[in-house]
């Protein structure tokens, strides 16, 4: 029997099919690994024209800025934001022009550092419009602004959707993604910013019209969305979505994978928030928290691994705690449906 590459068993997880072995999703290479990406993330370079490694600016002009606690990750610069008044976002809010781009030229050299063969290219086109408008007005503002001028946050949704659509539908023809990628963290740890009616009503018809495009290319969809989401599973199946990630711990995961099984593949159900990121976590702790995540939520498939910690790139203990978490997948994990 001809082996799977890490591509093919991970694709196999997305179409709700049983892989081989625990596929791992990672968004970074992992010097500590001993097998190839299954998945690579990719999208059109343009996007991240105004970013610099200390952070510069979004598509939108959102300042961001670069942290060591979190590895290096960019987020909105805090306290800074770009629109005060949502019934004057038509000033603020500018979509770059899409004339003259060499979409052949720019796909080519977007994804020249994946393998196709043995990876799955992962296409993404921005981080959400709840996201966005919290990163254009800060949460007290953009929160005031979905309760009192709903129309305005439509019309600037509309108007981010149809340049996003232009986006998409340029990724699907040059870039042949694998995967199709929609983000939006719409929660906190306890519950959702907003209401499940408020959602359907303002967020959801623009995924509607951007998914459509992956779907009709029979792509399969995953969702990012961090904290308590869980209230949104089902309107994410009508968007396409078979995978959601990194499907957090305050979630009832346990009861969401004996509801749906396959139905919708779980990354993650790390608990990235607990005892394996406290200073004082040992290496067997850590190993530990590996395998009994695997051991709850791996049985029959419908799930991933993804086990992260964050913390600035050159602290030792940072690094120790990363490989660990790789050892110990690739010693228990890919072993693991093989008992």
């Amino acid at each position: 029997m001809t082996k799977l590459t890490e591509k093919e068993n991970f694709m196999m997880f997305m179409r709700g099919e049983h892989p081989e072995w625990i596929p791992r999703y990672a968004i970074a290479p992992d010097p500590y690994a001993t097998h190839p990406q299954s998945v690579i993330a990719a999208g059109p370079g343009f996007m991240r024209a105004r970013r610099t490694p200390e952070g510069g600016f979004d598509i939108w002009g959102v300042p961001m800025t670069v942290t060591p606690d979190t590895g290096g990750a960019a987020l909105p610069t805090p306290g800074v934001f770009i629109l005060d008044d949502i019934t004057k976002w038509r000033d603020v809010i500018k979509a770059p022009s899409l004339d003259g781009i060499d979409w052949e030229q720019l796909a080519k050299k977007d994804t020249a550092h994946i393998n196709r063969e043995v990876s799955a290219m992962q296409g993404n086109v921005h981080m959400g419009y709840f996201q966005s408008l919290m990163a254009f007005m800060g949460f007290t503002e953009g929160l005031c602004a979905i309760y009192e001028e709903p129309e305005e946050v439509a019309a600037l949704f509309e108007y981010m959707s149809d340049f996003y659509l232009a986006v998409t539908e340029k990724l699907i023809e040059f870039y042949k993604p694998d995967i199709f990628d929609i983000t939006d963290d719409t929660a906190t740890a306890l519950n959702p910013f907003i209401s499940p009616q408020v959602y359907r009503d303002l967020i959801k018809p623009f995924y509607l019209k951007q998914v459509k495009p992956a779907l009709d290319a029979g792509l399969p969809v995953t969702m990012h969305n961090c904290g308590r989401c869980e209230d949104s599973i089902e309107d994410w199946f009508d968007l396409g979505v078979t995978v959601w990630n990194p499907a957090q711990r305050m979630n009832d995961l346990d009861g969401i994978k004996k509801k749906y099984g396959r139905k919708l593949g779980l990354i993650g159900c790390w608990d990235s928030e607990g005892p394996v990121g406290w200073p004082g976590a040992t290496e067997e702790f850590i190993r530990s928290e590996v395998r009994a995540t695997i051991d709850r939520f791996a049985p029959d498939g419908g799930f991933a691994f993804w086990g992260s910690t964050y913390g600035p790139a050159d602290d030792a203990f940072t690094q120790n705690r990363k490989r660990w978490i790789t050892e110990e997948y690739e010693s228990y994990g890919r072993t693991f449906y093989n008992r």
